[in-house]
């Protein structure tokens, strides 16, 4: 159930909602003395403003490689470079684009809180086999209401989660 929220966190965390934030290049890989890498190990990468993100390539000659890597991934943002520096000017969100990242939002969410539900469900059976092999009922009754508690705090974890995340989104 752990894992679930932080799964959520970590997926939210690469949505862009009009603010600069390294996790958007996280996934960016580049290829580096012919094998793939992540850009934090060929790159600064650091956010000097609320809508750019900096990328100070260690060597100099890796600036084309690390644009065609950035323009090549899922990230949506056009490079530009002064021959030292990468920037990516983050845009503002349109109302329209700031439902559609709220929808998303929720989508993986919603994932997460069925991964909750059927870890849950896993549990419960487990119970139930238990009680064949000799656990009495009122403990199986004790744990599974134990279980339902930390059924329902991760679940209005996940809830809040989403909640300052669309918050955040929907900020101007």
């Amino acid at each position: 159930m752990e894992m679930a929220a932080m799964f959520l966190e970590d997926a939210l965390a690469k949505i862009r909602a009009g603010r600069a934030n390294t996790a958007i290049v996280s996934g960016v890989r580049v290829e580096s003395y012919g094998s793939m890498v992540p850009l934090n190990q060929v790159a600064n990468v650091s956010t000097p403003d609320p809508r750019t993100i900096a990328i100070r390539p260690w060597d100099k000659k890796m600036i084309r490689t690390i644009e065609k890597a950035i323009m090549d991934s899922d990230v949506g943002i056009t490079p530009e470079n002064n021959g030292e520096i990468i920037r990516l000017n983050i845009p503002q969100p349109t109302e329209e684009r700031r439902r559609e990242l709220t929808k998303q939002c929720n989508k993986i969410a919603e994932k997460a809180k069925v991964e909750v539900r059927n870890v849950r469900g896993d549990i419960k059976d487990k119970l139930k086999k238990a009680i064949k092999d000799g656990l009495s009922e009122d403990n199986e009754k004790d744990a599974e209401l134990e279980l339902q508690k930390l059924h329902d705090k991760y679940i209005k974890k996940i809830e809040e989660i989403l909640a300052a995340k669309n918050k955040e989104i929907m900020t101007v």
